[in-house]
């Protein structure tokens, strides 16, 4: 099977990689939820537009990767729904309330520089989720100020409350926010699955050598499509258990 990554590594790159021996993808005795990272407005924008277009009005925009990924995110997220598995939506903080987040760090000059930067309307819609995925009453937002939806969240504690031990990662960015969550999750004993065409980047070599890197260390890529069939599967044991 062709992977996004293939044509990014040598002929000896593939054979070694041919010959590692991967545990099988088996979703059948796990206890999943869907994590959606970061499928905020700032990511979109308000409609399809180039990279270098959207960035004028977005800056955090992924131009047309957003909009290409998001119905394929839209069937993950009501396949999830349908089938009972709890769903946890990942966003930005509102940059209006005072905390020094990772991007404010970052940009600010030294330690003990004041972070002034007026916080615009349009700032405000950026970290806010978009209507297409928008949450369900009983559906947990969490708010980070990191690229990570562990770090300094309570969403380890909701999954282990939830007894969940394998999550199923979508949204964005490939090489930024799902990275590193996904690399947090691992630390925390998780199995993930990572639906191909569920998350997205900026830059096809970076998003597509991000996904080889954690499908060879810590996750399984796969594709959307044999995803949602594990799922649907998943769910028609829990019934036909329950039936029994």
């Amino acid at each position: 099977m062709a992977r996004i990554w293939d044509k990014y590594l040598t002929e000896d790159e593939q054979e070694w990689i041919a010959a590692r021996k991967r545990p099988p993808f088996d979703l059948s005795e796990r206890r999943m939820a869907l994590i959606m990272v970061d499928v905020y407005r700032g990511g979109f924008g308000d409609k399809p537009e180039p990279l270098l277009e959207s960035v004028k009005s977005w800056p955090w925009s992924c131009g047309e990767n957003g909009w290409k990924a998001l119905p394929r995110i839209v069937e993950l997220l009501d396949t999830c729904r349908a089938c009972d598995i709890p769903v946890v939506h990942i966003t930005m903080r509102d940059p209006s309330d005072g905390l020094v987040g990772w991007i404010e760090a970052r940009n600010r000059p030294s330690p003990s520089a004041r972070v002034t930067t007026p916080v615009s309307d349009q700032m405000r819609r950026a970290t806010r989720i978009i209507d297409e995925v928008a949450p369900k009453p009983g559906e947990p937002v969490i708010e980070k100020s990191a690229p990570s939806g562990f770090w300094g969240t309570p969403l380890i504690g909701h999954l282990q409350y939830l007894q969940v031990d394998t999550i199923l990662v979508a949204g964005m960015t490939t090489a930024g926010c799902i990275r590193s969550t996904v690399t947090d999750a691992v630390s925390h004993r998780l199995r993930i699955v990572i639906p191909e065409e569920c998350v997205f980047d900026r830059i096809e070599a970076s998003h597509a050598m991000t996904l080889f890197d954690l499908h060879y260390r810590c996750a399984d890529v796969m594709p959307t499509d044999q995803v949602l069939a594990a799922v649907r599967s998943h769910r028609q044991g829990a019934s036909a258990d329950e039936g029994a």
